[in-house]
């Protein structure tokens, strides 16, 4: 009975062992391709994201303005977290706090702004695609990217247009803390 009994646990253990293996595969291609979990850092993106916020990242989403994408920072070995502003071919200017995409004003609610401070008139600085990237429109293959807490802020008005290539993925669900998970769409600008 003992010899019966061997074959029936060396079976059940290659079949734990195969389920696992199985499980550890798809595991590595779902991070690798589909979809990856990134912790947010600092303050660049409040009030959308606090710092330590963790986010899924889908790699397989069309990237629209006012996506919020995870790129490879330019100035650092480091992931940053943006608001897509310019796609190629988009004209972008800032005047008088008024976000102005391919001569169209939008109000950006997003944006953190101080209300109760009377000092603080505006919260981005008057600029110009040309002015800052010496580019008329953004090029194909690159994005124009800003945080949503401006002045807190390293984005395309400090390091410049962010090739397309260097994109991870769009930020979908914040999944921590609890309390605030969230799906994101683009209509959520």
């Amino acid at each position: 009975m003992t010899q019966a009994k061997e074959p029936k646990q060396k079976n059940e253990f290659m079949s734990w062992l195969v389920a696992i293996l199985f499980g550890i595969v798809i595991s590595f291609i779902c991070r690798e391709f589909l979809f990856s979990p990134l912790v947010v850092k600092g303050a660049s993106m409040m009030p959308t994201y606090e710092n330590q916020d963790v986010i899924i990242v889908s790699k397989i989403s069309e990237i629209n303005r006012f996506d919020q994408i995870v790129f490879e920072a330019p100035d650092e070995d480091e992931y940053y977290i943006k608001r897509v502003i310019g796609l190629p071919g988009d004209k972008v200017e800032m005047k008088d706090d008024i976000l102005i995409v391919n001569n169209k004003e939008y109000e950006e609610s997003y944006v953190k702004r101080d209300n109760n401070n009377p000092l603080q008139n505006r919260v981005t600085e008057n600029f110009t695609l040309k002015g800052i990237t010496g580019y008329d429109a953004v090029p194909e293959g690159y994005l124009f990217v800003l945080g949503d807490n401006r002045l807190r802020s390293s984005d395309s008005r400090h390091f410049g247009l962010i090739p397309i290539d260097s994109v991870l993925g769009e930020s979908k669900i914040r999944i921590y803390p609890f309390s605030h998970i969230k799906l994101f769409t683009t209509s959520d600008e």
